[in-house]
């Protein structure tokens, strides 16, 4: 009878303990296939059956920290988990790993050295490290942000070397390789991977891995290949079906995505949250559906308020502005001034919560922001501010001044003075963002100023082209009309040094350029002869212009009054050759100019 009752007791103990394990398991999968909710709540149920289970601690705290979203907070759930953990089974190797993890988070990688070397030291056997025990310290150098990777790579390598068989100890290599040698780990990594679905051909958590590897490489046909072989070997892996989803969804095949998006929500197992709307909201948007987009996206805001993530302000904005320009196009004026006021609304508040100096800000940001005051009132000090804002977003510089050239041509298209004089600013911005400014681009922002009457401006920008380019005309050219603008009755004579520098270059080629050439002319014969009061200069000019237009009456008779003015030695009124100063600037504009 007594050895009948042990038995029995022997059994339901032994029951108990594999359905631990399986417990442990079960929450494991969770972890690994992201669903860190699920997670949480089984190493939770486990230690609230026995506090002191150590796994169920440790893995209990990886959940923990997974769950954090915010990065800066990371470090504080790591240690109260741990510090408490500790409490409980302080001699428990793996959770003294946890511990080190915390340490790790707080730089502290003396203290984090001994924890992992008592964790080694506890379990280690004749045939070296204990593998789970390397995983989990891996694991802490691999998540946190300080770290000692090299050191964990050596130990790992001295133990496959040692002929260990281990599938999830050759993925945490690959991972730790590709964490610690960024760029140039991808190789080994993938042998490490390789060797992991060698010896566990089911292992879908290293054909998911090989997908992110060949996603970094924009190897998309491996990416495809990889992450369907993972969801072929484990249904329910829910980051496989997010990444199938995006897949779809940036090749434009909305309808594959959304079933990838269905399979994701529904391998979560109800942990639905609202993120799973927003990726509705997207793929609404994506589609044109903008009202769906906003429905959803509203939703999203309702729900987490102040939580909410400045993307969805972005995608509410973009989408209010979609409708707005839609409507107004179809002649409803009242909604679309309704649309446009909520897409200010949302891009003030995602402006808010981002703040200017926030990674979360792009350059389309900027440009929707400019459109979206354009259509609700905005000053064209404002918008110009909105597009020179863009320039502090650290990306490609070309990128930026794609983006200022379309802010330039909105205001030239505007047309009145102020507008040009906002062109001319971001055309400058231009010049100072490029590496190697051409001459186009000091020409365009110099003029845009010349056309605004901001003849200051155009001066200092038109000074440093003849500078850099002094053997073409149209920095003369141009200095020469700002200067007449500013000077219109010839008192200064600002513009005659100008003149004679760019009459000097027209007259390389007289046949192509004989009308400017009788322009410019005909101004110093006008300065010399009713400025100067000089007669022989003013005639030098009339005759060089008569040699290029034999036929031309009016030259012809300016020539004979001051001759006669000569002969008879009489000064000549003022004004005996007229000006003739034209309302537009003289001489060509030029075309694209080559470098």
């Amino acid at each position: 009878m007594t050895n009948r009752v042990l038995v029995l007791i022997l059994c339901v103990a032994l029951n108990d303990f594999i359905a631990g394990a399986q417990t442990i398991q079960e929450g494991k999968a969770h972890f690994f296939a992201q669903r860190f909710q699920l997670a949480n709540t089984v190493f939770q149920q486990l230690l609230k059956n026995n506090p002191a289970d150590a796994e169920a601690l440790y893995w209990g705290g990886q959940s923990a920290i997974s769950l954090e979203l915010d990065s800066a907070s990371k470090p504080a759930v790591a240690r109260a988990w741990y510090a408490k953990a500790l409490q409980t089974a302080a001699a428990s190797p793996i959770v003294q790993v946890g511990a080190g993890q915390a340490d790790l988070y707080e730089n502290k990688l003396n203290e984090a050295r001994q924890k992992f070397e008592f964790a080694l030291t506890q379990t280690r056997t004749r045939k070296g490290d204990n593998a789970d025990i390397l995983i989990a310290i891996a694991r802490a150098n691999i998540d946190a942000p300080f770290h000692e990777l090299e050191t964990i790579i050596a130990k790992i390598n001295m133990q496959l070397e040692k002929g260990e068989k281990n599938a999830e100890l050759y993925l945490m290599q690959g991972d730790a390789i590709r964490k610690a040698r960024p760029g140039e780990g991808g190789g080994e990594a993938f042998r490490n991977y390789q060797e992991a679905l060698k010896l566990n051909p089911g292992y879908a958590l290293a054909s998911y891995r090989l997908a992110r590897l060949f996603d970094s490489q924009k190897n998309w046909e491996m990416v495809y290949q990889y992450l369907n072989e993972c969801v072929q070997k484990d249904p329910s892996f829910t980051p496989a079906y997010y990444e199938l989803f995006y897949y779809y969804f940036y090749r434009r095949d909305f309808s594959t995505a959304e079933e990838q998006l269905k399979k994701f929500i529904a391998t979560k197992q109800r942990q639905k949250n609202f993120q799973d709307e927003f990726l509705y909201a997207q793929l609404c948007w994506a589609r044109g559906d903008f009202d769906c987009a906003i429905t959803k996206a509203e939703s999203v805001f309702a729900a987490l308020e102040d939580n909410t993530k400045p993307r969805v302000f972005r995608l509410l904005s973009d989408a209010y502005f979609q409708v707005g320009d839609t409507l107004q196009k179809q002649g409803n004026t009242d909604g679309a001034s309704t649309s446009f006021a909520n897409a200010k609304k949302y891009s003030d508040r995602f402006f808010g919560k981002t703040g200017e100096e926030s990674d979360a800000v792009i350059l389309y940001d900027y440009q929707l922001r400019a459109d979206i005051l354009d259509k609700t009132g905005g000053t064209p000090e404002e918008i110009s501010a909105t597009y020179l804002r863009a320039t502090r977003v650290d990306t490609l510089y070309n990128l930026k001044v794609d983006l200022l050239k379309r802010g330039a041509e909105r205001f030239k298209a505007k047309g009145d003075s102020l507008s040009r004089i906002m062109e001319g600013i971001l055309l400058t911005e231009v010049i100072k963002i490029k590496p190697t400014p051409i001459n186009r681009d000091y020409f365009d922002a110099g003029f845009a100023f010349y056309q605004g009457k901001d003849f200051m401006h155009a001066d200092s920008i038109f000074s440093i082209y003849v500078t850099h380019y002094p053997d073409e005309p149209f920095g003369y050219m141009m200095q020469y009309n700002i200067q007449r603008a500013v000077d219109t009755a010839m008192e200064k004579g600002a513009a005659v040094p100008w003149a004679i520098k760019y009459l000097e270059i027209l007259e390389r080629d007289t046949v192509k350029n004989k009308k400017t050439i009788i322009g410019v002319a005909g101004y110093l014969a006008a300065y010399n002869a009713n400025i100067l009061k000089d007669k022989e200069k003013a005639l030098q000019y009339l005759r060089r212009m008569l040699a290029l237009d034999p036929t031309n009456v009016a030259i012809q008779q300016n020539i004979s009054v001051l001759e006669k003015a000569s002969t008879n030695k009489q000064e000549p009124t003022k004004d005996t050759v007229p000006s003739n100063q034209p309302a537009k600037p003289v001489g060509n504009m030029p075309k694209p100019l080559k470098t």
